[in-house]
This record gives C-alpha cells, structure tokens and sequence, in this order.
C-alpha cells in the first residue's frame, strides 16, 4: 500500500480515453464526468472477456451459463460491498436508474390509496420526480421541497411543514447533479420515518464521489448508476430485503417470487454485470493502494468493502483540492458566475462539479467553444430541469457543467481556465 499523497497520474494510464486525441491532434479533456464517466482498462477486458468466454442465458447446466450465473451472482455481491448492504440479494439491477425508478414508483403505488402523498425536492434530476409526478393520475398527491437559490441547499425547514400522516415517500437525491449539492440525506430519513414516511435516494451523482453505506444512511431505497463511477451503462436499485419481499412487483410469471429476481426483468445485461464487477474492484483498488490514511475511519470493515470506502475517501480529498483550484480560477475571470456552494470550508457538502455563466454568452456556445479545444463539458438544464427552473435560467439557456473526477489534472484545469478567461 502507497502512502504517498494520490496524484491522478497513478491512474490515468489505466484509461484508455485519457490518451485520446480529436481530429485535430488535441488530447481530450474529460470534464464530462457527471454525465458518465470514463473506464478503466479492466473494466473494458472484463467485458470483452464475458462474450468471448462466458455468454449466454443463465441457469442452465452448460459451461457458459453456469460461468454467466457467477458472473450474475458476482455483481450482486460487488454492489451489496459498494453499498455495504446487508445483502446481495436486496441489489436489482437494470438498463439505467430512470428505468428502475418509473418501474418501483409504480409498484410502490399498488399499495397506496388516491389522496396519499409524495414529497420530491426542485434539486433533482428529473429521474426522481417525473416518476412520482405520473402517479397524480391515479390520485397521489406531489409536493414540492423548495431550495435556497443562494448557496442551492435544501430548505429542511420547510419539510416539516410538508410531512404528515399522508406522506408515504420523500424522493430526494444524494447530491445534485447540475450544481453539486449534498443534501443532508440522514436527516431527511429520520424527518420522514417520524411520520411513517420512506425515503428513496437517487445517488446516480453521489456515488462517484463520497463513500455510500446505505446502513447507515438509513433510508428504505436508493438508486445509482454504474457508468457514473467507471463502470458501463448499468442500473442499480437497491431496497431493504423485508420491503422488496412485502412490495408487489411487476413480473412475468415464471419470474421468482423472491428478490432480486422478481424486480429484475427480463434478460439483464450480463457484459455490463461484469464490467460492474471490474469497475467496483478498481475502486477498491485505488483504496488498497493509497487509503492507509483513511483505514481508521472505517475500522468496522473489511476486505473490499473496506477498501472500497478507503478508495472514495482518496478520490473525494483529491477531487476536493482540485476543485478548490478549479474555483479560485474561476472566481478569477470577469463575468464568471458560479451556482451553489462556494465557501471552502464546505466543500464537503457538496461534489466537485460547477455550474456557471459567463456574461452573457449563452452556455451551449461556451460547451461548443471548448469542445473545439478537445474539453467535454455539457450545457442546458441536463435534465435536472426543476433546478434550472427554480434559478430563473432556462430561458437563458440553463448554465454550463464543469464536473470533475479523480483522474483530471491540474493543468487540464488551467487549460480550460485560460480557454475561459480568453472569451
């Protein structure tokens, strides 16, 4: 194990993408993270190895079925670590968590009545709210947890007044994906279990960046997606055993009648399951390899999970820096405005991704005027519309997303600053 400070170029020749260039020669810059990350060689093998050697349906007696139902099985048990769930069998995977979420509200609502009610926050993606909004017609009510457009933190003030004895779930996201955000997730759990309320969490933007125990968060559900931490485009739902036992699923009937399997539907992706498996192990990795410093904190785990969140925490301190550098460059340029939390002493309660404005150039120009330099960024609302709604911005054209990951450099900053501060 390296105790030595965590410096990207550690990982970097482990991804492929990193040593891309475009058309014109220029390396590519990865800001793009929050919406999908880049993979890891391992992940890419994993994948490749599946179909060369192990594809097929599962739960048949031949070779390649019986090595799919381990790599299946796998999977369950690399989530379960990454969560650090109690189960493997309360892990249900599919195509993404927008899926999985329309798929589960739908469920959830078979066992509520017309006049029930669900609390979601105007700081999500749309993937938590347009789910439970397509309930209103059979009768659930939808209420809406403002936020603070100063520093785009929840207003927990006004959940109590939003809660009662009707309220059956609060859908709130880990963190935002347009401005970063971390909400106060153990809070809003003990908030809504005080009146009998579950809580489902859209962590699709927090797991790449800060450790997950779903134990301890407390809440009933809660969704992610790989592909946002280095793995391929698959969903992931996980939910307490006693709760997917109990929940009627839609299912064909030769489907088991016991989680995970009556929430998966269908054939699932099986190369993606094993690119899973690759993407959770090279995390672990990196918290082998650099998280000494962090193997105190979490002194009741072991093995990979262990490791696991001894990875994150390298990834969150480095990304942390970086992002302290990224603002003071941007507070530097004229005309830059930036979205959330700024102040740095709290970076901790939010991710390294920035949403800003430049003057007046509307944000789809300024993406396109990087882009031209080889920097991925995205622009718009991306699909967080609630929070550009509420910040009066999308008629301008929403804000542009700068969100970085552990394997950005510094200098790969400053090339977008200075690209920046020339316009």
């Amino acid at each position: 194990m390296k105790s030595s400070l965590f410096d990207p170029s550690y990982v970097r020749p482990l991804f492929p993408a990193l040593s891309e260039t475009d058309e014109k020669a220029q390396p590519l810059i990865f800001f793009d993270g929050p919406g999908g990350t880049q993979v890891p060689q391992s992940v890419i093998d994993a994948m490749s190895d599946y179909l060369r050697r192990r594809n097929a349906n599962v739960h048949a007696p031949f070779t390649t079925s019986q090595r799919t139902d381990a790599t299946v099985a796998a999977a369950h048990q690399a989530m379960a670590d990454f969560l650090n769930a109690p189960s493997p069998d309360e892990i249900i995977f599919g195509p993404n968590m927008t899926t999985l979420t329309f798929a589960f509200s739908r469920a959830l609502a078979r066992t509520w009545q017309p006049g029930d009610e669900v609390i979601v926050t105007r700081l999500d993606h749309d993937a938590n709210i347009a789910p439970w909004l397509a309930l209103e017609e059979q009768g659930i009510v939808v209420r809406h947890l403002d936020f603070d457009p100063e520093d785009c933190t929840l207003r927990l003030d006004e959940l109590g007044s939003l809660l009662n004895d009707r309220t059956r779930l609060v859908a709130v996201g880990g963190a935002s994906n347009a401005v970063g955000t971390v909400n106060p997730i153990q809070a809003i759990v003990r908030m809504a279990h005080d009146v009998g309320a579950q809580v489902l969490v859209d962590a699709v933007h927090l797991a790449p960046h800060q450790g997950i125990d779903v134990q301890q968060l407390g809440c009933d559900f809660l969704a992610c997606s790989v592909y946002k931490f280095y793995g391929p485009h698959v969903g992931v739902l996980w939910g307490r055993y006693d709760q997917l036992v109990r929940l009627p699923a839609y299912k064909v009937r030769p489907s088991p009648d016991l989680p995970p399997g009556k929430w998966m539907t269908g054939t699932q992706n099986h190369e993606g399951l094993a690119g899973t498996v690759a993407a959770i192990d090279y995390i672990a990795t990196v918290g082998r390899e650099y998280g000494s410093a962090y193997a105190a904190a979490y002194s009741g785990l072991q093995g990979r999970r262990l490791h696991l969140k001894q990875g994150l925490a390298v990834m969150q301190a480095y990304e942390q820096r970086l992002f302290a550098y990224l603002l003071d460059g941007l507070e530097s340029i004229p005309g830059v405005r930036i979205f959330g939390i700024t102040a740095r002493d709290r970076l901790h309660e939010r991710t390294p991704t920035a949403a800003i404005r430049l003057r007046d150039i509307r944000p789809e120009e300024l993406c396109r005027r990087l882009a031209l330099h080889g920097i991925a960024t995205y622009a718009g609302h991306m699909y967080a519309l609630a929070v550009i709604e509420r910040l009066g911005l999308l008629e301008a054209g929403g804000v542009l997303r700068i969100g970085l990951s552990h394997y950005n450099t510094q200098a790969e900053v400053d090339t977008l600053l200075n690209l920046l501060s020339d316009l």
